[in-house]
Order: C-alpha cells, then structure tokens, then sequence
C-alpha cells in the first residue's frame, strides 16, 4: 500500500471516529444566502502531495467557491499538478518571507473579490481534510458570533515508527485538552484554519499600530511561525479562536529525530518572539504564565533528575512504595486514559511512562535550546521537510 493510500485509509477512519458536522437548520430558508468559501493553499514543492489536498477539499460536504493554490518558489511540477487537478493557481513573486509572504502576495489578490461574510480556508498542501471540516467551521461561524476562525484539530499520519507513535499520542492528548476546554484553542493551527474574510481585513487594517507588523499585510512576514502569530492578532482584536472536534485534520509527522528537533525549535523560538512582540497585554498573559509555567517545570525535572542521581549513588534508589506507589499509579493512569482515543497501540505506549518520558525530556532540550538561542539573539531558520514519495 502506497503512502498516499495509507493516509486515504487513515483519513476515511478519522471520519468516522468524530463527531459529524451539526445540521444548519438555517439552510435552505428564504433570504439565507451561505457565505462563500475559498480554500487557500500555501505549496513549495508539494506536487507529490497536493493531488490528496485537493481532493480532500472537493471532498467537503459543502462545496468550496474556489480552489486557490499558491506556489511558492517552486523547484518542481507543484503549479502544473495543481492546475491538472482543477485549482487556480497563483506563483509568488520574489518572495523571501517564506509562508507569511506567500499568503500575503495570494491575499493581496484575494481580499478584494471577496465580501466581510465570505469565509476564507488556510489548508497546507500536506494535510487532508476530513469531509465535514467546512460545514462543522462554517455553521460555528455563523451560530457563535464571538469567534473570529475556526481551527483545525489536527492527527498525525501513520507510520515513523516509535518517533510517528510518539506524536500521535501528543496530537491526541492536544485535542482532548481543546475539547475539555469547550474548544477554544490557544493556536489557530496552520495546517487548516477557516477565517472570517472581515476579521482579516480588520488585522491588515491594524498591522503597523496595534498590531506588530507591515501595515494592510494580513500575515506578519517577519514571524516564524505564522499561525501563533496569526492567532494573537485575532484574539487581540477581541475574537474568539475555537477548534471544534468536528474539524479534524490529518497532517504530517516528522520522521527523524533531527526533523523533529528543527520543527519543534523553530515552533518554540517563533512562540517566545511573537510574545516578545505583543508584549505584556490580557491576550498574552495567559501565554507568558504557560511559558513560565512549562520552564519552571523543566527546572523541577532536572531537580528530580539529580535528586535520583544522588539516592542511586548512595544505594538508596529503589521502586516506590507507601504513598509514592499511589502517586505513580496516578500518574500511569493518566498518562494511559488520556490517549484512549489511539487505541490499544497508543495506550501500550503510554503504559511504561519511560518512552515518553524520554519524549518528553527530549522536547525540553529544545525548548531550551530555543530560549538560550533567543536571548543570544541568534537567528532562527524555517525548516521543510523534504518531500516524501507517494
């Protein structure tokens, strides 16, 4: 079975694993006249890729107005595999802002042909879709009129091995704390997001002064990671950012240590300098507390690290008992319920809490490595993963 067939597969049991999209008892009602939604794919050198894309959006259960696919400094067949399988396509010019900069040129054409109430979809050109991600996002707009986009929730493809595994059990553990959250998401996830057309022309409007970035640019291009950003700038305006179940999206894992280490770094280096920018606001407190929060944790880690270290030279380590074997049982417990979602594969791997222990170790390296980076003021490269054969 090819890669391409495994994430067909892969997408059709995700379908059937969430929730379907809720009935818009407004449909079909005199005067009720459903927004247009444009789908907008940011692409470099994604031909091998794209054709699924594509399909997953033609496969939405409500039809799209238009397939746009922006071709960034591509090297290979990306803009003709694109216009084969029906999409318009729009080729950047000189782009040196990487993604931020090519959804600012495709925005620039965009934006004018279209109304406040229009509905404008940011899917990458490695992700699908499950079939009701457009109506579940479109209906929460029309219904929730606190909410600025709509996120997706996103699922790590199969395979990779240990490294794949262990990234599905974060991915499902992320949209449990979404949904425990009633769905309001702290990130409007780059993989797939449904903005209102009118929320992004009021944040190219406020760019330059309330807003860090170019003035009338949608995207920040001096961003690293776009998405954070983008997601500071709705909520700064007084928008909600949500992320229903019902728009799950499956999106690709990093298959080697080191692609994993490139990803997460440039995702924490880009969240500590989109902070750094807004600064200390009421949107961005609850951001900060998490920071300090997760590296104040990383100190109690490698102070319980030490601290074994010690009673193991002294000859004192040994397994748990009394009340610290309750403790342990609490946290294997919670470490195997709240990947329940993966099956009995993602819950054996919970089991021995060791593996992603380990896991767990290995991401705050990074964070830290991207913290000493920042305060060095060393700077930050953008990451892509090489294009993988179908």
């Amino acid at each position: 079975m090819t890669r391409g067939q495994k994430r067909r597969s892969q997408l059709a049991t995700l379908t059937l694993d969430l929730p379907s999209a809720p009935l818009d008892h407004a449909a079909g009602l005199p005067g009720h006249r459903p927004p247009r939604v444009v789908a907008l794919v940011p692409a470099h050198d994604e031909q091998r890729a794209l054709p699924e894309a594509i399909a997953s959006l033609r496969g939405q259960t409500v039809a799209l107005d238009r397939i746009v696919v922006v071709a960034d400094n591509c090297t290979d067949d990306t803009a003709v595999v694109a216009r084969r399988h029906g999409a318009e396509v729009v080729e950047t010019h000189a782009n040196r802002d990487r993604k931020a900069g090519a959804l600012n040129q495709a925005l620039d054409l965009l934006l004018p042909t279209l109304s406040d109430d229009d509905l404008l979809l940011v899917a990458d050109a490695d992700s699908m879709l499950v079939p009701g991600f457009v109506e579940t996002a479109a209906l929460r707009l029309r219904t929730d009129h606190t909410a600025g986009a709509v996120g997706g929730v996103f699922h790590g493809e199969a395979g990779s091995g240990l490294i794949g595994a262990l990234q599905r059990n974060e991915y499902a553990r992320y949209a449990r704390e979404i949904s425990r959250r009633a769905d309001r998401a702290s990130v409007l996830t780059g993989t797939a997001t449904v903005f209102r057309v009118g929320v992004l022309r009021e944040v190219a409007r406020t760019r330059g002064d309330g807003l860090p970035g170019p003035a009338g640019h949608v995207y920040d291009p001096g961003a690293l990671t776009e998405d954070n950003e983008i997601t500071l700038a709705v909520r700064t305006l007084g928008w909600q950012t949500v992320s229903p179940a019902g728009c799950g999206v499956l999106t690709e894992i990093m298959p080697t240590w080191g692609d994993l280490w490139r990803q997460r770094l440039r995702w924490q280096r880009g969240a500590l300098e989109n902070l750094h920018g807004y600064g200390l606001t009421a949107v961005t407190v609850p951001y900060l507390a998490r920071q300090v929060g997760m590296y104040l944790g990383i100190v109690a880690v490698t102070l319980f690290l030490l601290a074994n270290a010690l009673f193991a030279t002294a000859g004192l380590l040994g397994p748990p008992v009394g009340v610290w074997l309750g403790v342990t049982a609490v946290f294997v417990v919670e470490r195997v319920w709240t990947v329940r979602a993966r099956g009995i594969g993602g819950m054996a791997l919970a089991l021995p809490m060791l593996i992603e222990f380990g896991y767990d170790l290995f991401q705050q390296a990074v964070f830290l490595r991207a913290a000493a980076d920042a305060l060095r003021g060393r700077g930050a490269t953008w990451h892509h993963l090489a294009p993988s054969r179908a």
